[in-house]
């Protein structure tokens, strides 16, 4: 007689779910942060930023994402218990409960505000309209017909805000730099809408992948294609030499590679090439960072 199994997995400790409730095992969400608001620190500075800066500015960007996911799971509760991807997110399970993912959130963002309170009083103030958009950005997913734009510009604060904290303003050249973000937040997080379409499509959330519908896969290149000629342009304005140069036209490979992912909209396939994103994040700071390294 073959013995029976009778042992169940491990419950996980509440650490464990907070961690999962923040995507701690995910980093590609806060990468997809990180890499923007590392170009406009050296963008700003013309060069490194400083250890506190940056310290200051990729803490915060974590902790920031980190609030956001709490902030997000806490609004889509009903609606992720009936999408297969997001059905077993600890909020949406039963396993946290509102009010203790409300406390993890808002213990995160205390934290990154300390973080802003040692920059100067215009950084700060731009924090609460981070703040502000972050909480609002979940809530148009119910009404607005491209939510990801919302998400955008949640994921563009830090941009301003790296060139606040160092130049005391905001030129030019950091807006094309923020209208390239969105552009490339549009693209990436249409992908990931495209994954769960069916499923959105039956609870009746609105997303970029069902307001484009048919014209999805051209959209999100023409966003890509944008947000690549804003970065563009921003190293040009910024008087960026070759090596950013060959970082953004790096960056359009990958963006090319991306159509060839999602052309037949198959889900982990779109997944795939969601999760690969912050690689061209990656491309166009390293590019940025070579420029001032290496003889143009």
């Amino acid at each position: 007689m073959s013995a029976v199994n009778t042992s169940a997995a491990p419950t996980p400790s509440r650490l464990d779910l907070y961690l999962d409730l923040i995507r701690w095992n995910r980093p590609q969400g806060w990468l997809l942060l990180l890499w923007p608001t590392w170009s406009a620190l050296w963008f700003a500075a013309g060069g490194f930023p400083g250890w506190h800066l940056l310290v200051v500015f990729t803490l915060g960007t974590v902790l920031m994402r980190s609030a956001g996911c709490a902030v997000n799971d806490i609004a889509d509760r009903e609606f992720d218990r009936h999408v297969e991807r997001t059905a077993q997110r600890p909020v949406t399970s039963g396993r946290v409960s509102v009010k203790e993912a409300l406390l993890v959130g808002a213990v995160l963002a205390l934290v990154s505000f300390g973080l802003v309170l040692t920059t100067n009083w215009l950084t700060v103030l731009w924090s609460f309209g981070a703040l502000a958009v972050t909480i609002i950005y979940p809530f148009t997913k119910r009404f607005f017909a491209m939510p990801q734009a919302v998400l955008g510009i949640a994921f563009s604060f830090g941009i301003p805000m790296a060139f606040t904290a160092i130049q005391h303003r905001i030129p030019a050249v950091a807006w094309w730099f923020v209208v390239g973000n969105l552009l490339w937040v549009l693209a990436y997080d249409t992908e990931y809408a495209m994954v769960d379409r069916n499923d959105d499509l039956k609870i009746g959330i609105r997303t970029s992948a069902i307001t484009l519908g048919r014209f999805d896969v051209l959209g999100v290149m023409g966003f890509y294609a944008g947000a690549l000629l804003c970065w563009g342009l921003a190293g040009y304005l910024a008087g960026r030499g070759l090596w950013y140069g060959l970082g953004v036209l790096v960056g359009a490979a990958q963006a090319l590679w991306h159509w060839q992912l999602i052309h037949r909209r198959e889900r982990a396939d779109c997944f795939k090439a969601f999760r690969l994103n912050h690689w061209l994040g990656l491309t166009v700071w390293v590019g940025l960072l070579l420029d001032g390294w290496l003889p143009h």
